[in-house]
């Protein structure tokens, strides 16, 4: 087995680049070049004013030696819908996935043969790239796409996380950039997450904005909540406001339960309602979802002055089985019903990764 490998650390060989402009449009088809440092104006307009949108999906290695892609066409269509909400020009469906087949054809034989634990990460990012500090919508983007091996986000099992909510601090706002992936959301996040670390948890829980009592979403993960068990368990997640992050997994999951007998709602639901329905046994289940974390038990809450455990702070099997539908399509176990893994060839060998520490190439990927 592959020994374990960090989240966001071990880059592949090579990158996609696109350019549009305001006179010519976008640039196609997309051009593939080697991994390494990007030269920049000092006046970069996404370095000065964030018009910076990026997705993450990933590729798997199928039971049968090929390549799958999850969803490529969901993810470039809220790539577009991020990109609509910063001014910055949305890039058609079709260029998204040319880039994707590009890069997988390239770099998908880093992807080992021998590890399901190991997926091939896909990171596509948009940025204002005119040397320009006016204060507008820039004229010139760049669309780069790099990838990089990883296992499990917080590990290569689905072992339970701990999570704090924050009280102190706001995600998003009504009207705001919280359905959007956009960099700032992240950088603004950075804050919280470090104080959940500070408090033993790998994750922080966000409140709604306004009235600082509904349940949201988990760092960058959107959460599902399980009452009951067995076949007549209802699956119930928080609905999009506009402050939260629309997820691809969190679609992907709402089927996916429905499809085998669960009651599948979206319900606002308090902090003390959560705590409450655990201490009762009514919410029997909690997990987190998205694509670097795939389907995460949360085991643990911190509120304050109150810590309480979610089933007992294990796994429960409404999550497991979830998991295991969702695996089995990423990896061609099971039957992709709605056709959501595209499909690529073979890929010719396996091929190096980079380190984040082999150098400014490494560093300019991070």
């Amino acid at each position: 087995m592959t020994a374990r490998l960090e989240f966001g650390e071990s880059f592949t060989d090579h990158v996609v680049l696109l350019t549009w402009t305001a006179e010519t449009g976008w640039e196609s088809p997309p051009r593939v070049q080697r991994f390494g440092a990007l030269p920049f104006s000092p006046a970069t307009a996404g370095l000065h004013y964030g018009q910076v949108v990026f997705e993450g999906l990933k590729t798997y290695r199928r039971r049968d030696g090929s390549l799958g892609t999850f969803r490529p066409d969901a993810h470039a269509r809220r790539f577009q819908q991020s990109a609509r909400r910063l001014a910055m020009p949305e890039m058609p469906e079709g260029l998204f996935l040319a880039a994707v087949d590009a890069f997988v054809a390239r770099d998908g034989g880093a992807l080992p043969t021998d590890d399901e634990r190991l997926s091939l990460y896909l990171r596509p990012v948009l940025f204002a790239s005119e040397a320009s500090l006016a204060l507008r919508p820039a004229r010139e983007y760049t669309f780069l796409l790099v990838g990089f091996v990883t296992g499990g986000f917080f590990s290569d099992r689905a072992d339970p996380v701990s999570v704090l909510v924050s009280r102190e601090y706001a995600r998003a706002a009504p009207g705001g950039t919280g359905e959007a992936k956009c960099a700032g959301n992240y950088a603004g996040a950075f804050l919280a997450q470090q104080a959940a670390a500070d408090a033993g948890c790998q994750q922080v829980v966000w409140l709604d904005p306004v009235e600082r009592h509904w349940v949201e979403e988990m760092g960058g993960m959107n959460l599902f909540f399980v009452r009951g068990a067995g076949p007549d368990a209802a699956v119930v997640t928080p609905p999009l406001t506009g402050t939260l992050l629309p997820g691809v997994t969190r679609d992907s999951l709402m089927t996916l339960a429905a499809e085998r007998g669960h009651g599948v709602s979206e319900e606002r639901i308090s902090v003390d309602q959560w705590r409450e329905e655990c201490v009762a046994g009514v919410i029997t289940e909690t997990f987190s979802c998205g694509t670097a974390a795939l389907v995460t038990p949360v085991g643990r809450v911190r509120d304050g002055e109150h810590d309480w455990l979610i089933g007992g702070g294990e796994q429960g099997p409404v999550t497991k089985d979830l998991r295991a539908a969702l695996s089995g399509i990423h990896q061609g176990r099971a039957p992709d019903a709605w056709q959501w893994v595209r499909h690529h060839p073979h890929p010719a060998g396996t091929r190096r990764v980079v380190s984040s520490e082999q150098g400014a190439a490494g560093r300019a990927g991070r």
